[in-house]
């Protein structure tokens, strides 16, 4: 048991340090060819944030531990939704363009009703157990496809806004060692996560499925966490807001499109509550967006935010 937290500790320690490495030198690469604001939110931050889900994920899928791979992405998109948004919100209000609310927004909320309908085969009448087969898998691909050429059609437009001054460019050498250095913390890390997360399981007897939706989620998401509170702090909301969309849509798509493509991820329908959680989660913030204040998340929104989701917490304690 001892060691197995060790591992978890370490592991995070590995994510959190690769990821910051692989945002700070893609970022600085993003800012040398001048690329907006909200596309470095949308795409480099949100990657780099998401790197730990993915890494954690193709280990776990890879040695059949498909409840953590599942509950990874469903927890870290919970989390990053009520618990990172809304401390974004807490530490500032949060602003921002017409286009987050009426696009990123909504496609997020879609690709989430997709994902249930995938894995849901038994409900509408397909044969076998639930799943999220290759094909599902690359379902989420082409969907990911679609979303990168938008935010890349924008990235030329009035509707990505203006440059972050905050990002430094290192030149591309120094950015590629990052990058480097970044991504073999993400893997290091990853490997010792599944393998702490997977013997406290056996350990306690609990499901891999709540582990997943709890310790690793929110170990994951660490990166997401510190990289929204400093844009808020820093009253960058395009990076705040466009951080956690961006990597909500990442995990679904890429995640768990490329989790799949590498091997079936069976579906348990306890995890559907979950699900359901992410999509009330995803509506409340637009919902609170479209308000009428000029698409602004207030301070006593963020911390409806943060209740709900420890109220969540809780209830995950009585579930199991």
């Amino acid at each position: 048991m001892p060691i197995s937290l060790a591992l978890l500790v370490v592991g995070f320690a590995l994510l959190a340090k690769g990821g910051d490495f692989l945002v700070d030198g893609a970022s600085s690469i993003a800012k040398h060819f001048k690329v907006s604001e909200l596309v470095i939110g949308l795409t480099i931050v949100s990657l780099g944030t998401s790197a730990p889900e993915l890494l954690v994920n193709i280990i776990a899928s890879v040695g059949g531990s498909s409840g953590i791979a599942l509950g990874n992405v469903f927890g870290s998109n919970i989390c990053n939704t009520l618990l990172i948004l809304g401390v974004a919100a807490v530490i500032a209000p949060i602003s921002v363009q017409r286009g987050t609310v009426w696009k990123e927004i909504p496609f997020s909320l879609f690709i989430t009703f997709v994902l249930g309908l995938l894995l849901n085969d038994t409900f509408f009448g397909n044969s076998g157990a639930d799943r999220l087969s290759r094909g599902d898998g690359f379902v989420l691909l082409v969907l990911f496809g679609l979303f990168m050429y938008y935010v890349f059609t924008i990235s030329s437009s009035d509707e990505a806004g203006g440059e972050d001054g905050e990002i430094a460019d290192m030149g591309l050498g120094k950015s590629s060692v990052f990058i480097v250095l970044g991504l073999v913390g993400l893997v290091a890390g990853g490997k010792l996560v599944v393998t702490g997360a997977v013997d406290i399981a056996r350990t306690f007897g609990v499901s891999e499925a709540l582990i997943g939706l709890t310790i690793v989620a929110i170990g994951t998401s660490l990166p997401e966490l510190f990289a929204s509170a400093m844009a808020a702090y820093r009253g960058k909301s395009d990076i705040a807001i466009g951080n956690v969309v961006g990597s909500n849509i990442f995990n679904v798509l890429f995640v768990l499109g490329i989790s799949s493509v590498i091997k079936t991820i069976p579906y348990p329908s306890l995890l559907n509550a979950d699900l359901a959680l992410v999509v009330l989660s995803i509506f409340f913030v637009f919902a609170f967006m479209f308000s009428g204040r000029k698409h602004r998340l207030e301070r006593w929104e963020g911390a409806l935010l943060v209740f709900t989701y420890f109220a969540y917490m809780v209830y995950l304690g009585i579930r199991e």
